[in-house]
């Protein structure tokens, strides 16, 4: 049974996988960086509740983009489990089948994308990520990560939006069916969720313009269910992605890892 951990900007997701699917998946605010002894106890409770011994986690891989949890993460867990956690990070990346021209630079939840997408797929693919970030990973066929655009995420850009406006309020993550909006609300629903939509569609197209060729195309993430009218540019939505990439990274540095 492995205990792969997904720290990223919005939240902590700690994935159990056993015989051959996730069986368990549990979500942790990451703001604000608790201590060890809370995330300790959060383990234990989610584990006591779903009738799960630690004594049966075979490896632990963590992949963290909060420099401030790095630490904490990598400590908490040796004296629960007994088994030191495989840290996903530039010193592990020569043993991947994927490689990167600045591997400092690189979030390493897009490495495990980048892992997944490429073994999973084995042809030229990009992995839309639809989290805190949205991110588009370019990867091909032989394993090299062509390139990687950066923007805000859905939330982040509705909070930016409400947080330096006075008289905006907070709304719901709900395409309208509708683009013109008709009230405040839907105003920016309309605004932000269409708006992404356009600029997904139109991303893709200028990376394939500009790799000259179609691509498969698979998305991920928590949110990447709500923009439903780009289901029609996926290839697949599958949501455990960026687990199955620290999976595949586990097995593979340590290659006779059995979980």
């Amino acid at each position: 049974m492995l205990l792969a951990i997904d720290a990223g900007n919005t939240n902590i997701v700690f994935g159990i996988y056993k015989e051959g699917e996730w069986i368990h998946e549990w979500r942790f605010n990451t703001v604000p960086v608790k201590n060890q002894i809370e995330y300790e106890m959060f383990l234990r409770l989610n584990f006591l509740e779903a009738n799960l011994k630690l004594e049966e986690v075979d490896g632990i891989v963590i992949s963290s983009v909060v420099p401030q949890l790095n630490d904490i993460l990598s400590e908490f867990s040796k004296p629960l489990i007994k088994r030191e956690p495989l840290f996903v990070g530039p010193k592990i990346y020569e043993y991947l089948p994927v490689r990167t021209k600045r591997p400092y630079q690189i979030g390493t939840d897009l490495i495990a994308n980048a892992v997944a997408g490429h073994v999973l797929y084995k042809q030229d693919i990009v992995i839309v990520d639809f989290g805190t970030a949205l991110t588009f990973t370019i990867v091909g066929a032989d394993g090299l990560i062509q390139g990687v655009n950066i923007a805000p995420g859905l939330k982040t850009a509705i909070k930016a939006l409400v947080g330096n406006t006075a008289q905006l309020p907070e709304v719901p993550l709900e395409l309208p069916d509708s683009v013109l909006g008709t009230d405040t609300i839907h105003a920016i629903q309309s605004g932000v969720l269409w708006g992404y939509v356009s600029m997904v569609e139109g991303m893709l197209d200028k990376i394939h313009a500009e790799l000259g060729k179609k691509t498969k195309v698979v998305a991920t993430g928590g949110l990447s269910s709500i923009l439903h009218p780009l289901h029609q540019r996926f290839d697949e939505v599958k949501r455990h992605l960026t687990l199955d990439g620290l999976r595949l990274i586990h097995q593979i540095v340590n290659k006779d890892a059995q979980v």
